[in-house]
């Protein structure tokens, strides 16, 4: 992979102006959007200039559609036109100075907050009309089986290429998808060797792992990792005869170790620790994966680290289990999470018996036994007799081979580590050797604790292993659909609890929903939107909920007394001018070339009162009172209608509001769309339309002059109580509130947030997210249904997350709500839905993952307390030393807890994390069962598909 990049900064030609630039990188856009195949060429370009960049000419679009008048006439307000691509706040210069690579990228860049991947035709027209640089093209490669599984390479391998038996060093960039060939290439140009004289060797911890000598294998497939050492050997001595081929020189290798040493000696007399070194020089890399099973298993039953342990002094009666780990650069949120793993006496008693007869070789959703083995030795390293720290470096060197995220040295995220190692370990160590296929029956009136042991059953018959018996638990799950009252109810298992603070950086906004149409009667929807999100974001959210088909578009109104009081249609209005008490329709209408007109039908119903004239005669008086959601229709400008085409658009409109429908009207169904056609009798109610002027718009093929609007022109509808009894009008009369606040429990000011509130709020009934639509088996129609999780079953160790760090495009925050939780006696017996077990469910808290900080430079410690002293230690990293429970868990977050039975006896609880998963609000159910990511299937239960 070619990764040659220039500073390039072209002058910009003539300016084009802003609506044109948008509509020309649009559709460049999702032409190569669509084409897109691997060895595409894409390229890095600021978020600050992008986001400037879009802002201008989504401007530009808003202001020419805002009653065609611009902000050139206002001068303030306009965003000028952005000046030249400037690039250089994602170089890093100090690493290019250090290697000899031209350019050199930030090592902590996120797309998204820091950069925009553009395809080269989208690059190449910017860079034309600004100008600038440097240009930073990377390449697509294939990340997976399919042709589509691509990423955009963004950050090639960096390797260090070490020439013996001169010495010398350079540091390259290639791609993990290129050739052990294209590196032996590029190693000879690099030091301007004969390529038949040289061979390279996977040289990490600079000691020979293997000759790379198959020159087709990629180096992805080879296990070569990021910032890992490569040895260049050249095969013939002075006098050009060969030396013993790529045999290897036992001497340089002692050279180059000795070498090593040395400067790691050196680190260490100038105050370096060994850690710190290792960690600036990027000397992480998987150990060589080539061991057969039985030398795994005489390595796990043999010495332990010769390195770490062995050497130090072991003070007699001192208790096992205080061995910290060192940090290897940002690696504390894996510290704490393996502390507490390891601290769980189940896993503590499993891995220090022999475990490997449990392991499953040949499970195709494992890791082929490699990560239990690995974690196996790690606990076994921390709880033998010694205090001095143990190096996690073998351990991360195979979590990085199977969870490429969590290699290099940037902080993660604790929880997702822990649940990515539960699920890991599970897979490696199930018992069921072949699983079977088992179809899930529907419930047909059995009881719920029939059902519910008939899916644990079938879920224990596919998974059975150490984790399953002590992490996991079961929910009930019942969803009810909005439209037609459908009850589905499943029981799906999960590995831990993740916990709403209730104070979250998403807003939940409800709209009604009307189709022109008349496809389907009035609907609510739900949808989370980013607080300070813009319209825009409102309107994608709903357009995924309602699923949206392409040649519909969807206008937001605002509704006050019963006409629109304004329509939302520009992209860039800020979502905090809508209030939680406004009401919003939205109408899904036709996609239109240009700006329609549009029709707002007003509803209004007769209201008779009596009056006296002079001559005292009371005279009856009709008074049209507005009622109900205005009805919208759009028509092309300058376009002619006549009366009854205006009746007939009202007609469609108000069909699915018909009562005793059921006759009148046909499903019509096809592969791609679902379409529901009424058939009105005309008699069925009748009509009365007026328009401004307050002239009767009869049936008939005359020409109807709509009048232009700045907003939408008005024609009233006019119901008799007779007629108005023959429409359905829940949807009419009962506009939803934006958001309906419900009075919440009174807390003072700095007091803390309990976590039985937090299990509160996760256990509440709410609607699922657009995403995770339900295909309703009743409706034969996705359905935002509302959903209630319920706890049925309690694991051992229970898992409770704390959902406290907030993620959008361009902000990361911390939620730094303090919450109280009891570290005795978390008694959780009255949230259980299954009451046939009498026996108390009461927890007691005894690992805790605690984040300090902001989440940019925060740090991960856990506080453990040993069951056999029934004391708590703070390990922070290789440093563990004792803390009084009193003094030390006052903090804001939970680990794992121990759970005392009826009968007294002890068995293990929970882990409880501060920190959220990609920022994500809605319940993470059922994460890690089945070797499984969380995902939300067709039926709007959780389903579980294989990590990749």
């Amino acid at each position: 992979m070619e990764m040659e990049m220039e500073m390039v900064v072209a002058v910009p030609s003539p300016e084009v102006p802003a609506e044109e630039e948008r509509a020309l990188i649009r559709d460049i856009t999702v032409a190569a959007e669509a084409h897109a195949k691997e060895g595409d060429t894409f390229f890095l370009i600021t978020h600050r200039w992008w986001q400037s960049w879009i802002d201008y000419v989504i401007q530009d679009l808003a202001n020419s559609t805002n009653n065609g008048s611009h902000h050139h006439e206002h001068g303030s307000n306009v965003l000028r036109r952005p000046g030249a691509i400037d690039n250089t706040d994602l170089i890093d210069d100090t690493a290019s100075e250090v290697s000899n690579m031209e350019i050199e990228l930030h090592d902590t860049l996120v797309e998204g907050r820091d950069y925009i991947l553009l395809p080269q035709q989208v690059w190449e027209k910017l860079h034309g009309w600004y100008g600038g640089g440097p240009t930073l093209p990377r390449k697509a490669i294939n990340t997976g089986l399919s042709q589509t599984d691509l990423a955009i390479e963004v950050y090639p391998l960096r390797l260090q290429l070490l020439l013996a038996p001169k010495g010398e060093q350079a540091v390259i960039r290639i791609s993990k998808k290129d050739t052990v060939g294209e590196l032996h290439k590029k190693a000879c140009e690099v030091f301007d060797l004969i390529p038949d004289e040289v061979c390279i060797w996977d040289y990490y911890g600079r000691t020979r792992h293997s000759l790379m000598d198959n020159l087709e294998k990629t180096l992805d497939d080879a296990n070569i990792q990021m910032d890992q050492d490569i040895l260049v050997e050249v095969t013939t001595d002075a006098n050009g005869s060969l030396d013993g081929g790529c045999i290897g020189s036992i001497q340089e290798n002692e050279y180059l170790e000795r070498e090593s040493t040395s400067l790691i000696a050196d680190a260490s007399k100038s105050g370096l620790s060994n850690e710190n070194f290792a960690s600036n020089n990027y000397t992480s890399r998987s150990y060589s994966s080539s061991l057969t099973q039985s030398q795994y298993l005489r390595s796990s039953n043999g010495d332990l680290d010769n390195m770490h342990g062995t050497s130090a002094m072991i003070t007699r009666g001192s208790p096992l289990g205080l061995t910290g780990l060192l940090n290897l650069g940002n690696t504390c949120f894996m510290n704490s999470a393996i502390q507490c793993l390891v601290h769980t006496p189940e896993f503590a008693r499993y891995f220090r018996e022999d475990y490997h007869r449990e392991i499953n070789w040949q499970n195709p959703l494992g890791m082929v036994g490699e990560l239990a083995l690995a974690f196996g030795e790690l606990l076994r390293k921390l709880w033998a007799p010694g205090r001095t720290p143990v190096s996690p470096r073998p351990f991360k060197t195979k979590l990085s081979r199977f969870a490429p995220q969590f290699s290099g040295y940037n902080q993660h995220d604790s929880q997702e580590l822990l649940a990515f190692l539960l699920d890991g370990l599970h897979e490696d160590l199930n018992r069921v050797k072949h699983r079977p296929y088992i179809k899930s029956k529907d419930a047909d009136g059995r009881s719920d604790d029939e059902v519910a042991d008939e899916y644990w059953a079938n879920h224990i018959a596919r998974n059975n292993s150490i984790i399953v018996d002590v992490c996991q638990g079961q929910y009930k799950s019942t969803l009810v659909c909005p439209a037609c009252g459908k009850v589905s109810v499943t029981f799906d298992p999960f590995m831990y609890l993740s916990l709403p603070l209730q104070f979250t950086s998403t807003r939940s906004m409800t709209v009604m929903v009307f189709t022109f149409d008349g496809s389907t009667p009035p609907t609510p929807y739900t949808v989370n939107v980013p607080k300070q999100g813009r319209c825009r974001d409102l309107i994608q959210a709903i357009s995924n909920a309602c699923s949206l088909r392409n040649g519909e578009r969807l206008v937001i109104a605002e509704i006050r007394n019963h006409r629109i009081h304004r329509l939302l249609d520009d992209p860039v209005v800020q979502l905090s001018t809508i209030n939680d008490d406004d009401h919003l329709a939205v109408y899904r209408l036709p996609k239109m070339e240009k700006k329609p007109n549009y029709i707002q039908f007003v509803h209004r119903r007769d209201d008779c009162f009596t009056t006296y004239r002079d001559n005292g005669n009371n005279i009856s008086v009709t008074a049209w009172k507005p009622y109900g959601v205005p009805l919208l229709a759009q028509i092309s400008r300058n376009e002619t209608v006549t009366g009854m085409h205006i009746h007939e658009m009202v007609r469609k409109m108000l069909a699915p509001m018909q009562k005793n429908q059921e006759s009148q009207h046909s499903v019509q169904s096809s592969v791609s769309t679902r379409t529901q056609t009424y058939h009105t009798d005309s008699t069925k109610f009748q009509l009365q339309l007026i328009d401004d002027s307050n002239t009767t718009i009869e049936q008939s093929n005359d020409t109807i002059r709509v009048p232009q609007s700045s907003l939408a022109a008005v024609i009233f509808v006019n119901w008799s109580k007779a007629d108005l009894k023959k429409l359905n009008t829940h949807h009419l009369e009962n506009l939803p509130e934006v958001f309906k606040y419900a009075p919440p429990a009174k807390r003072t000011r700095g007091e803390p947030l309990s976590l039985y509130s937090c299990l509160d709020a996760f256990l509440r009934e709410e609607p699922l997210v657009p995403e995770d639509m339900w295909y309703c088996p009743r409706c034969k129609e996705q359905r935002q249904a509302s959903k209630k999780l319920d706890l049925w079953r309690l694991p051992e160790v229970l898992v409770i997350h704390l959902k406290r760090f907030s993620f959008s495009r361009s902000t990361k925050q911390k939620l730094e709500t303090f919450v109280n939780f009891p570290i005795h006696d978390f008694d959780l017996t009255n949230y259980i839905a299954n009451k046939k077990s009498s026996e108390r469910q009461i927890y007691e808290l005894y690992a805790v993952s605690n984040h300090y900080g902001s989440m940019a430079s925060g740090h991960y410690t856990a506080y453990i307390k040993l069951l056999d002293e029934e004391r708590w230690y703070n390990f922070d990293d290789s440093h563990v030393s004792a803390i009084n429970e009193e003094d030390g868990i006052n903090c804001d977050t939970i680990t794992m807890s121990e759970r005392r039975l009826a009968s007294g006896t002890w068995s293990q609880m929970r882990n409880e994390l501060d920190i959220v998963n990609n920022g994500t609000n809605c319940c993470s159910i059922g994460h890690f069962t089945d070797g499984n990511s969380h995902k939300e299937n067709a039926s709007g239960h959780p389903s579980f598909a294989p990590y990749d």
